[in-house]
């Protein structure tokens, strides 16, 4: 009977099951050597055709998406279209970075203590895809897997809410 009050005590040291929210909730913390101010950021999640990390400081929360691709230019005018899983209806964004020809599309939003709507939607509903289109009127397409989804709104949500926390 002790041995077996003893394998069950012991059990979970030996389980490689972990908490998925708790795993994907590791963000980067840094602090700028010269403002002191604190940025947090997801790293970058693959995804297919390209990239996205999420990256937040006192004042805004950067989505940044890195398309794959020659020629994939974008400046203000650039568009991209959000679609979400089970629903008919697609979210429009504007790129709210500088004009580059490296594959570079910014969503910028401010660090308030309220959540913006395409914001909030990025962290509970999952993205199916999202249509980017550049200078030259082409699109490009990224495309997110079910387990990329998942990936994405959980350390969407997790940035978000430690972002809360940088506001001055």
């Amino acid at each position: 009977m002790k041995k077996i009050f003893l394998f069950l005590l012991l059990a979970p040291l030996f389980s490689s099951a972990q908490d998925s929210l708790a795993t994907s909730c590791k963000l980067i913390k840094e602090t700028d050597p010269y403002t002191k101010e604190t940025k947090l950021s997801t790293g970058f999640i693959m995804l297919k055709n390209g990239s996205v990390t999420i990256d937040a400081d006192s004042k805004e929360i950067d989505v940044l998406f890195s398309i794959e691709g020659l020629d994939k230019c974008f400046d203000n005018n650039s568009t991209a279209a959000i679609f979400f899983e089970g629903v008919k209806t697609k979210m429009s964004s504007r790129n709210g970075g500088t004009m580059n020809c490296e594959g570079l599309f910014h969503f910028v939003f401010k660090n308030t203590a309220l959540t913006t709507t395409v914001l909030q939607k990025m962290m509970t509903q999952k993205i199916n895809h999202i249509v980017f289109i550049g200078n030259n009127k082409k699109e490009s397409i990224i495309t997110i897997k079910p387990e990329q989804q998942d990936k994405l709104m959980a350390l969407a949500t997790c940035l978000v809410n430690e972002a809360k926390t940088l506001i001055k």
